[in-house]
């Protein structure tokens, strides 16, 4: 009796580990496969017949850590499966895209309000990277700018190494530690690995943030060694009084968020000023996010919520508490930078503003049209 040899797996290029997802699957299935079948954790999202090997589909993953498989079956129910771990879901509907930026004043009005109720300097800029809609208030003054531009070091130094660090690599390590945890060490280390010492690598930082546009931020060497209706306006309302260091605005670290996400569907300044980040660097950089650990800040909103998700970096010291984020809901997706500074210190004040600026954005960009 002759047995039927079994179907080799398929081979799939999206989505990848350690990677964000926006819901496209890809790849190549075994000669003789008649469907293709996408689950995560047992529910069926997509089963559609094939014709020829290549597949191309796109699913509404869950929001979050997923495991994604992918079946092929061919005549016969010979069939074989592939799992994809460590994806990052994200709806469908916030994939990458471009739009004209637009004052929604009732949004304005909302936000300035919490801005001025703040006792202290507080700027505020977001925007719906789906619809355009987006309101700001003191989003150009400069603030210390804390941890929030280990971000820029990351796009530096994902632009600069050839594809993705390997899991488990010291630049992957790197990276881990000084996005999901904030740790400083690990910001001078990539620092010290893009130019061989802080001061030099900041420079690299630097010009990165310059070639798209964020002209209104520096990099000052490293980190200390311790735990710390028209167009969207971007003015200064009220300017800080902080020393030398680095500095940044609400409106350049929304800048450098929306350059990312953009990247990670092969668009906008970044990829265009940077060959070297890729379309990959980008989804691998928004997986990275989405594992930040911290109090609650923009993410403050998702609570009980079902379907969001809060993609950010924080920054503080004793007298400016930050946070920036891109947040994902079933509808698209918004960009937020709320940034704080009080002489007597910034504490959990200041997270509440970021969380109930995020909560207003999201009531307010659900009731717009997309």
């Amino acid at each position: 009796m002759i047995s039927t040899p079994a179907l080799p797996p398929p081979a799939i290029e999206q989505p990848a580990p350690h990677q964000a997802s926006f819901g496209l699957v890809t790849g190549r299935a075994a000669r003789g496969t008649r469907r293709v079948v996408i689950s995560v954790d047992g529910h069926v999202l997509a089963s559609k017949p094939l014709r020829g090997r290549r597949f191309w589909l796109r699913v509404a993953l869950p929001v979050g850590d997923v495991a994604v498989r992918v079946t092929t079956i061919a005549s016969g129910g010979r069939h074989s499966s592939r799992i994809v771990n460590d994806v990052y879901g994200l709806p469908a509907a916030a994939r990458p895209r471009g739009v004209v930026g637009r004052e929604d004043r009732v949004l304005a009005q909302r936000l300035r309000g919490l801005a001025q109720g703040y006792a202290g300097t507080a700027a505020v800029y977001v925007q719906s990277l789906t619809g355009g809609a987006g309101a700001a208030w003191n989003a150009q003054a400069r603030f210390p700018a804390a941890s929030t531009l280990k971000l820029a070091i990351a796009a530096t130094v994902l632009a600069s190494h050839p594809g993705i660090p390997p899991p488990g690599s010291r630049v992957d390590s790197l990276l881990r530690a000084m996005i999901t945890r904030s740790d400083n060490a690990a910001a001078n280390a990539l620092e010290v690995w893009l130019a061989g010492s802080t001061s030099a690598g900041a420079n690299r930082v630097n010009v990165l943030m310059r070639s798209i546009g964020m002209d209104d931020s520096i990099m000052y060497g490293g980190y200390a060694l311790r735990t710390l209706a028209g167009p969207i306006p971007e003015r200064v309302d009220e300017q800080p009084a902080f020393g030398v260091g680095k500095y940044t605005t609400a409106a350049d670290l929304s800048s450098l968020l929306r350059a990312v996400w953009l990247a990670a569907g092969g668009r906008g300044p970044l990829r265009r000023a940077q060959p070297g980040f890729t379309l990959t660097d980008a989804r691998y950089l928004l997986w990275l996010l989405g594992h930040v650990s911290d109090s609650p800040k923009l993410d403050g909103i998702v609570g009980e919520r079902r379907g969001l998700a809060v993609l950010h970096k924080a920054g503080w010291v004793s007298t400016a508490r930050h946070d920036a984020g891109l947040v994902f809901w079933e509808g698209g997706v918004f960009v937020a930078a709320v940034m704080t500074w009080s002489p007597s210190g910034a504490g959990i004040s200041s997270d509440l503003l970021a969380g109930r600026c995020a909560a207003e954005a999201l009531e307010r960009f659900r009731r717009l049209p997309r």
